[in-house]
């Protein structure tokens, strides 16, 4: 372990005892207070939680800074709400795409490499865009809940992440789908179509699909494979070993 991982755990452990039952608010007002500039927050536009913690930046006159990964693989449906939140929060969110074309992707790994590789597919197009979206940061602010997956039962409110090496903040780790849905209806916050259509968690189009009575909330995505993770969250993925050679390609 680095000296800077290990400094990046002791920040993360104290961070998350101080705000231990702090109101979400109160946490993003914390991380923008604490890193200024050098904090940034995504959002998907394709699940319910970034639209609360968006809704809850915008309503407290937080100055930071939103990013999404645009996958050229959106909905129509995320890209009609990133239109909508322009709109209605006056916001301007940084979209991140992958350095391969659609063409250039499929030329080298072949067509529909999503129905092939998953994990070479989610790094090109999401791992290494979230890497360029961090990059001159100290701090990043995600949508995770423990409710949302067993991968993700362990969430703290503030982590070192490996993976990007800086810390995550995640403000709403003891929320539940209920209670997201709630500030929804009670603060009348703009979501994805697709939500009413089945979908409660929403990716790229063509490793999404509608998930069926009695399905986990994420059992729509990648469903043909046995993953749930993108690959951002998780601190060992498979693009460690694949994405050296794709930066050779790049140069």
């Amino acid at each position: 372990m680095t000296d800077v991982a290990e400094l990046g755990l002791h920040e993360a452990a104290e961070a998350s005892t101080f705000l231990a039952g702090r109101r979400p608010q109160e946490i993003l007002r914390w991380a923008v207070e604490r890193f200024g500039a050098e904090v940034t927050m995504a959002c998907s536009f394709g699940g319910p939680t970034g639209m609360v913690l968006l809704d809850m930046a915008a309503t407290e006159k937080l100055d930071l800074s939103v990013f999404y990964l645009d996958t050229d693989f959106l909905f129509q449906e995320t890209h009609q709400l990133i239109q909508m939140v322009k709109t209605r929060y006056g916001i301007a969110p940084i979209g991140y795409r992958s350095r391969w074309s659609i063409a250039q992707q499929e030329e080298s790994f072949g067509v529909a490499l999503w129905e092939m590789d998953p994990d070479l597919c989610c790094s090109l197009r999401k791992v290494e865009p979230n890497g360029r979206a961090l990059e001159g940061k100290r701090a990043w602010i995600a949508g995770l809940r423990r409710d949302q997956s067993a991968s993700r039962r362990e969430v703290q409110i503030v982590e070192w992440d490996p993976k990007f090496e800086l810390l995550k903040i995640n403000p709403l780790i003891d929320w539940t789908e209920a209670q997201v849905w709630d500030y929804i209806a009670q603060n009348d916050v703009p979501y994805n179509a697709l939500h009413e259509q089945g979908y409660p968690s929403i990716g790229c189009s063509n490793c999404t699909r509608a998930v069926k009575a009695g399905e986990d909330m994420r059992a729509g995505r990648w469903a043909a494979f046995d993953k749930t993770e993108c690959g951002i969250h998780l601190p060992d993925q498979y693009e460690t070993i694949t994405l050296p050679f794709v930066t050779e390609q790049l140069r």
